[in-house]
């Protein structure tokens, strides 16, 4: 997933032990609304996300906080929404403030909020991920529209014990591509990618010079992948 980064990048080099072998009681994962608005919004730059709809976690899934005349989508992505393998699958403190835009919000949004009602309700992860997988191949969840895209500016996320805060950047996503159709990790080239079988798609990035609030990024020297 993005975290994922959405939504959501990690580094290389990780331990092998699971540092979050469980789901954390539910409270952990829940941020206070009006906090939880800001930190959507902070995800593009204010002149985006002023006029998107903006969705917070309740206790039962995601749901809708502030209407939206955009068509953009902000929210908090939450730790389940990275990929089955990742090792902050169940961490409490990943916070992935993104701003989806409408084609973005209208197919790829949806896969998320699936995720996260499963989760919330119980079900296993290994379940809940092969739940989604099945939708798509039925068709009943869409792949993503072309243009599908989302921000992820805010200078306030936190992607995972390993990748932290991060960078700044844009998220692309496709049907499943190779990652050669945008020269994607090849020298030189700014863009990197994330195959996510599981949902059918593939993910590419292009980390940007600035966070939403319009200060610089400052560039670190270890690589990171999704």
């Amino acid at each position: 997933m993005c975290l994922a980064l959405c939504a959501c990048w990690q580094a290389y080099g990780q331990t092998a032990a699971a540092p979050y072998p469980k789901m954390a009681p539910l409270e952990a994962y829940l941020s206070e609304r009006d906090a939880e608005i800001s930190l959507a919004r902070s995800a593009a730059p204010d002149s985006i996300s002023h006029d998107a709809e903006v969705w917070v976690l309740g206790r039962h899934g995601y749901e809708v906080a502030v209407k939206g005349t955009n068509g953009f989508v902000c929210a908090v992505e939450r730790s389940w929404t990275a990929g089955p393998d990742d090792p902050d699958f169940w961490n409490p403190k990943l916070r992935g403030p993104i701003c989806f835009n409408a084609p973005a919000a209208r197919t790829y949004w949806p896969i998320m909020l699936k995720r996260t009602e499963m989760i919330l309700a119980g079900v296993p992860r290994e379940q809940a991920i092969a739940r989604v997988s099945s939708s798509l191949d039925k068709k009943e969840l869409a792949a993503p529209e072309p243009g599908s895209m989302c921000y992820m500016l805010s200078p306030h996320q936190y992607l995972g014990d390993s990748a932290k805060r991060w960078h700044p950047h844009l998220m692309f996503f496709v049907p499943q591509t190779a990652d050669i159709a945008w020269g994607a990790g090849l020298p030189g080239s700014p863009v990197l990618v994330g195959q996510e079988p599981e949902d059918r798609l593939t993910v590419f990035m292009v980390p940007v010079a600035k966070w939403s609030d319009g200060t610089a990024d400052i560039p670190t020297a270890e690589p990171h992948k999704h």
